[in-house]
């Protein structure tokens, strides 16, 4: 059954809208402290650059099979150019990336020696597209659909400024008219932007932030509870929220579970949400089973947690891995 679903990955195309970054990665050795402050000395040995945000979620459907764009706005620099070649030379379709010489490219430079960080460094934009350039990118998104109908588009937010309230609310408009499946990975500026979704992924953190909830445990009562809140709001279908070493929680109309993480050695939590949304867009797109979605997206999330670094899913791993679920 398994390798059915991961067979009928390769028959969906799937649009990511969002915010992309480059993750810079500076690997090196520290064997002392600086004498001019209380503070490692790094030897930097070699340098690695990595899609991240909304590119390392492309990444993720392109390893599954699936056939990908990418719709975003980047600065017209180095960084840029850099991360739209990087997209294309793994397969994801970039005509949809417009590069602004007003923004500049978000880069995350992350100084790691022996496995662990020890410092990031910060690129960034935040500002909100200006009115003229929301509108253009909202033609021009909206003409790339209409081109290559995708059966699903992941909305990715950073709060870098691509995804406004009114490019949201338009593109989920045009996608619920044309039937196709919806998904969100939300932050806290527009967290409530993402009316009538079809999956909705938040952690557990971002939720009880967002519900300006105190004290929210990790129980199925308490989650439930969430879930009915984030749905007088949003009108959303399914609520799908990661809770961290804890597992995830799922809900719909008709049915609700906790399911526990899977025992892993976690090395590093970069990039799980990001592979989360990834795998559970592909398996509702194909199957519309949310339980099937929810164990697969959890069994996936916990395996790219042992490897150092964001990093796409191994699709061979998680089939594998696969094959312990009880038949759905």
């Amino acid at each position: 059954m398994y390798p059915e679903l991961f067979q009928s990955f390769k028959n969906i195309n799937v649009a990511v809208v969002g915010d992309v970054m480059l993750d810079t990665y500076w690997w090196g050795k520290t064997d002392r402290i600086s004498p001019e402050a209380p503070v490692p000395v790094v030897a930097l040995q070699r340098k690695e650059y990595r899609m991240g945000g909304a590119a390392n979620v492309a990444l993720n459907l392109i390893g599954l099979g699936a056939g990908v764009s990418m719709h975003t706005v980047t600065g017209a620099d180095d960084d840029g150019h850099l991360l739209a070649q990087m997209m294309k030379d793994k397969g994801i379709g970039i005509d949809g990336v417009w590069k602004n010489g007003d923004r500049i490219t978000t880069n995350k430079i992350r100084i790691i020696s022996r496995n662990q960080h020890m410092m990031r460094l910060d690129k960034e934009m935040d500002t909100a597209l200006a009115t003229d350039d929301e509108a253009r990118f909202i033609l021009d998104t909206i003409d790339r659909f209409e081109q290559k109908r995708p059966a699903v588009v992941i909305f990715e937010d950073y709060n870098k400024g691509v995804l406004t309230p009114n490019v949201i609310a338009r593109l989920i408009e045009w996608c619920r008219h044309n039937h196709i499946v919806t998904a969100v990975d939300p932050k806290r500026k527009n967290f409530f932007a993402y009316r009538g979704v079809d999956i909705f992924k938040p952690n557990l953190k971002e939720s009880r932030e967002a519900l300006n909830l105190i004290e929210a445990g990790h129980s199925l009562s308490a989650l439930q509870q969430i879930h009915a809140l984030l749905h007088q709001s949003l009108q959303h279908r399914i609520s799908l929220i990661t809770l961290s070493e804890h597992g995830v929680f799922y809900q719909t109309d008709s049915q609700s579970a906790v399911l526990p993480a899977h025992l892993r050695s976690i090395a590093d939590v970069s990039g799980a949400g990001d592979t989360v949304i990834a795998v559970a867009s592909l398996v509702y797109a194909a199957t519309k089973n949310v339980k099937l979605t929810a164990q697969i997206a959890n069994l996936a999330g916990g395996l790219v947690c042992e490897e150092v670094g964001t990093v796409a899913i191994d699709a061979q791993k998680l089939l594998q891995e696969c094959q312990t679920l009880p038949s759905p």
